[in-house]
């Protein structure tokens, strides 16, 4: 045992003498303290170089805020909160990310609807994104219920003439009967709590791309609901049907609108569109979807 207990301590010797030997071979520069003051001590089994006369000195919060400020904000949140008490109070202060929020340019709607939590408000802000799952058909009719399926039924096919956005590949196609097809977001599955929604009630804007074919006439219709939790309606925007005449110019169309003010209690949207073509043909003459979108705006757009 006490030949064990020898080596070991000779280890820890041996180990000690190569950590001086690598502090001597540092470089001077303004990063090292000069090699004269500084010394190895060993911490919690680790080694580290500190000046002789080193004092550790507390930052002040809002010079730890400053520093957060320029980190990712995600490395904020799953590593600096971690590390100690007062970095998790500047992690989790409404000032810090109230300022993120400025800083970024993430502004109220509203500016009398605050949120009580402005980390999520910014998380939210950040991380806009379309809600409608497949919404080019890219995956076929997964996630969307049909609701006609009139003619020669739904199907798919490429842009006619390509869309303003280059990544959109296919389009959805109706035919000589009515076509409809919906899909229901369930807005806190989507990360928007029920509190978040009746406190601060940000915009949802949707839009849709419809096109006709230029040798035969159609039809677009869209119906979008805010649903409360029971499924009831909130508020509806169902415009009237869009007309093109047979021989046009096939051009690709966009329908937007941002619901606003719609009170509290919303929990789901329903996004339902089709149509079909005016010469009932036989095929898919109708009018073609794509690129359907709904987002939760909860800044301010600029």
């Amino acid at each position: 045992m006490k030949r064990i207990a020898g080596q070991n301590q000779d280890e820890t010797t041996e180990t000690d003498h190569r950590k001086k030997q690598t502090l001597a071979n540092l470089p001077e520069s303004p990063l090292h303290p000069p090699r004269d003051k500084m010394s190895v001590s060993q911490v919690n089994g680790k080694f580290s170089a500190l000046p002789h006369d080193a004092e550790v000195i507390p930052f002040p919060l809002d010079v730890w805020e400053e520093i957060f400020l320029n980190l990712p904000p995600h490395f904020v949140v799953c590593v600096c909160r971690l590390v100690c008490n007062e970095w998790k109070d500047v992690a989790d202060s409404e000032s810090f990310w109230k300022e993120r929020c400025r800083r970024e340019g993430y502004h109220l709607n509203d500016p009398t609807k605050v949120p009580r939590d402005w980390r999520m408000f910014y998380f939210l802000s950040k991380n806009r994104r379309n809600l409608i799952k497949n919404p080019r058909g890219e995956d076929g009719f997964q996630r969307w219920n049909i609701v006609q399926n009139g003619g020669d039924k739904w199907s798919l096919e490429n842009p006619r003439l390509p869309h303003p956005n280059p990544a959109v590949k296919k389009t959805f196609v109706t035919s000589y009967y009515m076509c409809m097809k919906e899909q229901l977001i369930d807005l806190e599955k989507e990360g928007y709590s029920p509190s978040f929604m009746d406190e601060i009630q940000p915009h949802i804007r949707i839009s849709d791309w419809y096109a006709p074919r230029w040798d035969c006439g159609s039809i677009y219709e869209i119906s979008v609901q805010l649903l409360d939790k029971n499924k009831r309606i909130v508020k509806t925007f169902s415009p009237e049907q869009v007309s093109f005449p047979q021989w046009n110019d096939q051009q690709w169309n966009q329908m937007v609108h941002v619901f606003k003010d719609y009170g509290p209690g919303v929990r789901y949207v329903n996004f339902c569109h089709g149509g079909r073509d005016t010469q009932f043909w036989a095929g898919h003459y109708g009018i073609r979807v794509t690129e359907s979108c709904v987002e939760v705006c909860p800044a301010l757009e600029t």
